[in-house]
């Protein structure tokens, strides 16, 4: 179990994140909301100031859903 204080310190950072990223936070819960499943295909791209893109993906496999279900199982 968690403590208070590192339960109050990881909530005042989320809130933080949500408020200097709104759209994202709402990209998330959009995406989320839905759930993934096997096949879902995740893409993410960086694009550093001055630097090309880099960009990867990948393909939702059902061991990717098992751990996912681990750490959210950890996190209660």
């Amino acid at each position: 179990m968690m403590n208070p204080s590192s339960m109050m310190k990881i909530m005042n950072a989320k809130n933080k994140f949500t408020g200097n990223h709104p759209k994202f936070v709402a990209f998330l819960n959009a995406v989320f909301s839905r759930g993934i499943t096997e096949g879902t295909i995740i893409e993410i791209t960086v694009k550093r100031p001055g630097e090309e893109p880099i960009t990867t993906n990948m393909k939702v496999l059902q061991s990717d859903l098992e751990l996912m279900d681990e750490l959210k199982e950890l996190a209660k």
